[in-house]
């Protein structure tokens, strides 16, 4: 008989959170590729902004589908094809030879990339009780920044040692790896034979948050659910700002303040360092604010607020006087982004049912998504003309209109 693992489902959240790292350093390994990509195919901006949107296009309506298949699939079959996919997709980038196919090759990425999200949520609702899941998002969502950290100095090596292609192939490849990793080791509480009965008794009795299972309902009936709407709208606004950090950095660093590849590796990894830091007080502000007798709920409203107002940073980008200056507001952008979308993120296990977090969660994404596609597109049409500072201004505003739909919504939702 196995032997049991103590605090196994910390064991499992890190499994996770391993593969949303590989997850983004996969996305990210275009935006820092960027300028080598744009000087050796002949990319203008605005094809590189398509070249964004087929990523972010295929992972809308991705994630709806997504959601969907990991809660028919179950967690570890629906992930594992996923993962594989993405993997694959992202090693095929290095066969590019224009826009057109990096467009192509970035929607089958996108497209198998919108399972992470939604899979970490369903991980966290099947093994985590309530008081945990805030924490337990927040290390998983850790990974997102961890990717976008890893990914300026491999890129920059790869791409200086062997060539823009060799970053694609390598990045697919530790996907892989991963993937293999997660069928192996991943199971249900209730199936995994290293989960001792304490465990297992102590997850089961602390997730009495959200409503219990039942029948699983039509993805379209949730479109008539205040608190489903309480979540997407805020995450609609809230998106365009970390693809922004995403996908535009590098470009903004290289245009603004005409940096080199190696600066671009040096310093573009330090906002998601930051953000790291948000997604952990993403997961320890609102257990601070439950033991002084705040509700669950109300947690996540008062730490998506905190966030809120933190994006005044980015919003000043435009008075920095230096490049270091500059990260240092993407760096408060970076940490307040995390804060406030682990809040929204968590809200999706604490106001369902575990039978249907992957499909909420992969709705109110699709939304989320929306959201940056149109800012995306505005970024292509207009930062060439107008410059990114107007842009980032703009962000701030986004995430303060979320923050008051997300207050005016859930006033009337039970804990």
């Amino acid at each position: 008989m196995a032997g049991k693992i103590k605090s196994l489902r910390w064991w499992i959240i890190g499994l996770v959170t391993l593969g949303t790292v590989l997850n983004y350093l996969a996305r990210s390994t275009l935006s820092v590729a960027a300028p080598t990509l744009k000087a050796e195919l002949s990319i203008t901006t605005q094809q590189y902004s398509w070249i964004v949107i087929a990523f972010q296009a295929s992972y809308t309506v991705m994630q709806t589908v997504a959601g969907a298949v990991l809660d028919a699939l179950g967690t570890r079959l629906g992930f594992m094809i996923f993962a594989v996919g993405w993997a694959v997709a992202n090693a095929l980038h290095a066969l590019a030879g224009g826009w057109v196919g990096l467009a192509f090759f970035r929607s089958l990425l996108g497209a198998n990339e919108a399972a992470a999200i939604p899979a970490g949520a369903k991980v966290v609702s099947e093994w985590f009780p309530a008081r945990e899941r805030s924490l337990a998002t927040s290390a998983f969502q850790m990974g997102t920044s961890v990717g976008n950290m890893i990914a300026p100095p491999l890129v920059a090596f790869c791409i200086l040692w062997w060539g823009w292609r060799s970053a694609f192939v390598v990045s697919g490849a530790l996907s892989m790896v991963w993937a293999v990793m997660w069928w192996v080791c991943y199971r249900r509480p209730e199936e995994h034979a290293r989960l001792s009965n304490e465990e297992l008794t102590m997850i089961r009795e602390g997730q009495g948050a959200a409503a219990p299972d039942g029948p699983v309902p039509s993805r379209w009936s949730l479109l008539k659910e205040r608190s489903f709407w309480a979540i997407a709208l805020p995450r609609f606004f809230a998106e365009p700002a970390w693809q922004t950090f995403n996908f535009f950095i590098p470009l903004y660093l290289v245009s603004a303040w005409h940096l080199d590849l190696k600066a671009v590796a040096l310093w573009a990894w330090l906002p998601f360092l930051a953000a790291d830091f948000g997604s952990l007080a993403a997961g320890v502000l609102p257990g601070w604010l439950i033991r002084r007798g705040a509700g669950v709920i109300a947690s996540r409203k008062i730490t998506m607020t905190c966030g809120a107002l933190l994006m005044a940073g980015p919003a000043c980008i435009g008075l920095a006087s230096s490049p270091m200056m500059a990260i240092g507001f993407f760096c408060i952008g970076g940490f307040a982004h995390q804060m406030l979308n682990g809040a929204l993120i968590t809200l999706c296990s604490d106001m369902f049912p575990s039978n249907r977090v992957g499909t909420v969660s992969g709705l109110t994404g699709s939304a989320a998504w929306i959201g940056g596609i149109l800012f995306t597109f505005l970024i292509g049409q207009s930062a060439d003309s107008f410059g990114y500072n107007p842009l980032f201004v703009s962000l701030c505003g986004l995430d303060l209109v979320g923050c008051a739909i997300l207050w005016m919504l859930v006033r009337k939702i039970k804990e």
